[in-house]
């Protein structure tokens, strides 16, 4: 597998990945292509949207402002939530909509304890995922 980035700055970065490909060395691999700047655009300021989007879709724009690759919890998402737009949100409906999200491909989650973790499927790595299960 070989992946070629490009960043802003117009410099490229390639990388090959040789052997055996499994699910998680593919997303740490994707990971490091979003952090090298290869997911141009995905990233948009907040404000930059209408004031009438659902509650679902401004939790979405605080996951991809605020964690765009690191692991988070319900109550992060609800933090900044709360931060960005000023209104209060339940825990009850982050969790939900973080698991609906989960469900739907967006996220990937984890569970420590009773603790449920949440991270960002880029779409790099879902179509990858998809790819290595064989849908096509």
């Amino acid at each position: 597998m070989r992946v070629e980035v490009f960043d802003e700055n117009g410099n490229r970065y390639t990388i090959t990945f040789t052997g055996h490909v499994t699910r998680d060395k593919a997303l740490r691999l994707l990971d490091v292509v979003e952090l090298l700047g290869g997911m141009p655009g995905l990233n948009p300021g907040v404000g930059d949207f209408p004031s009438e989007l659902s509650k679902f879709d401004k939790v979405r724009l605080i996951l991809e402002k605020s964690f765009p690759v690191a692991w988070f919890s319900s109550k992060d998402v609800q933090s900044a939530y709360e931060q960005e737009f000023k209104k209060p949100i339940s825990l009850s409906t982050v969790s939900t909509y973080l698991s609906r999200m989960a469900q739907r491909g967006i996220l990937a989650n984890r569970s420590m304890s009773n603790r449920k973790r949440y991270r960002r499927m880029t779409r790099m790595s879902q179509n990858t995922l998809s790819y290595m299960k064989g849908d096509k």
